[in-house]
């Protein structure tokens, strides 16, 4: 009876603490919050082998990942058959910040089609330690940047 009665005790100190943990800042599920949609950087366009920045950056989710996190960045170009999709990381961002420029290849045929059916989905690894300092992310495009910040 005693030792149920301590190993119950117990149990509900473990759970007790579990809240702390999910309010925590060593939670990576509370690192980023939501992005939000920020002006464009004014710059001029800048060519990586070939590839211009997407006309719009849609959506920024920092997902948390073993070693690190996953950005993922969704951008809109202005017509279907855009490839060879990166996010580039701009080495002249300010201290704190990671700034990543959404690039593409132009296609040779240009269909309009809808928004939708253009959606361009890019991803980069960022390792914890790299995390460690920064305080926002910035994804750009041509006609807008989205940014999201440490919580």
């Amino acid at each position: 009876m005693r030792t149920s009665l301590l190993a119950a005790l117990a149990a509900v100190m473990v759970v007790t603490g579990c809240a702390t943990v999910r309010e925590s800042r060593l939670n990576p599920f509370n690192w980023f919050g939501r992005s939000e949609r920020t002006a464009a950087v004014p710059a001029a366009v800048v060519r990586d082998g070939g590839r211009i920045p997407v006309a719009q950056v849609t959506e920024l989710f920092v997902e948390p990942a073993t070693g690190g996190a996953i950005i993922r960045a969704k951008g809109v170009p202005p017509t279907q058959g855009w490839y060879a999709a990166e996010l580039v990381r701009d080495t002249e961002a300010p201290e704190g910040e990671l700034v990543f420029r959404f690039v593409l290849k132009q296609p040779r045929e240009a269909v309009q089609g809808t928004p939708h059916s253009r959606e361009v989905t890019v991803a980069t690894f960022v390792t914890t330690e790299r995390l460690e300092a920064v305080r926002t992310i910035t994804v750009t495009g041509s006609e807008n940047a989205r940014s999201t910040r440490r919580r």
